[in-house]
């Protein structure tokens, strides 16, 4: 279970505080993909960061009594003086899980073949990306968080093999996704919520919150 209770967030612009979140409380349970439809500049990603515990709530708690993974395709935990090969053995180390198994499965899932074995400094956005995204399947979360929609990339038959696993993961896991568009999240979620000036407004189905969502647009 991932659960905010009475969180607020805001930032100074340098004109004006910018209200993300003001006092929000709601739930993700397990088995039920939650949505959350927000405008362009209203703060999606740093609400997202908040649930993996990238960022910090000003006020309120942020509790996670299951494994949540990183935001799909975020790249800050990678060193890019390091190796693919070192960062995946890194990373399965700080999970407690086997290095040669995370290696060996990002391997098979990247198919970087000798940019592997380089740094990933010298990685395009979409190697990256690509890396990212294998060791977030590799290591098995119980929710998984996606910012704006599924990573696309301009290699096939990563998009064919990476697809495929976490629409069999997604079986069995729960997706947190936060977007401004209401026919991603129709995909995949049961149920959603609005994002308004800081306001988060629940709904059962996603029906309702498209409805408010599209009113106010």
């Amino acid at each position: 279970m991932l659960e905010f209770v009475n969180v607020s967030k805001s930032f100074w612009t340098g004109t004006q505080r910018k209200v993300i979140l003001d006092r929000a409380s709601f739930r993700v349970e397990l088995g039920r993909s939650f949505g959350i439809l927000a405008p362009n500049g209203t703060g999606k990603t740093t609400l997202i960061n908040m649930m993996a515990g990238l960022e910090k709530p000003d006020e309120g708690q942020v509790l996670r009594r299951s494994r949540v993974s990183f935001p799909m395709g975020f790249t800050g935990a990678l060193v890019p003086r390091h190796t693919a090969r070192e960062n995946c053995r890194h990373v399965a180390r700080l999970y407690g899980l086997e290095p040669d198994y995370v290696e060996a499965y990002c391997r098979w899932v990247c198919n970087l073949k000798e940019y592997f074995d380089q740094p990933i400094g010298v990685y395009s956005s979409g190697m990256r990306a690509r890396l990212s995204f294998a060791l977030m399947l590799a290591l098995d979360f119980d929710i998984y968080l996606i910012d704006e929609g599924m990573p696309a990339n301009a290699d096939a038959e990563f998009n064919r093999k990476a697809g495929s696993i976490l629409a069999e993961r997604l079986q069995t896991t729960t997706l947190v996704m936060v977007s401004h568009s209401p026919e991603l999240l129709e995909k995949y979620c049961h149920h959603a919520a609005v994002l308004r000036d800081g306001r988060l407004h629940l709904f059962d189905s996603l029906e309702e919150a498209r409805q408010l969502y599209e009113y106010d647009a």
